[in-house]
């Protein structure tokens, strides 16, 4: 099994999250790379982010986030 790049970069996304604090969204320029523009679109129509461009997590992005951030977490070598 093989990871396309889009979802890669879905994942990037979701790592650039602080999870300490719900009032700290991102924001994703349209000149950031072209896979991350879609990506946040992405995430948006999946409901996962309440922004086009970023702005903040929703509750199921949240919980989405944490999955992929605890996974990182995991999967390093240096845990």
């Amino acid at each position: 099994m093989s990871i396309k790049q889009a979802l890669v970069d879905e994942i990037e996304l979701l790592l650039r999250y602080n999870l300490d604090s719900t009032q700290e969204g991102i924001k994703v320029h349209e000149t950031a790379r072209e896979g991350l523009v879609s990506a946040i679109k992405r995430l948006h129509d999946k409901g996962l982010v309440d922004s086009e461009d970023g702005g903040y997590l929703t509750d199921l992005g949240h919980e989405a986030a944490e999955h992929t951030q605890a996974a990182l977490r995991i999967l390093s070598p240096n845990n």
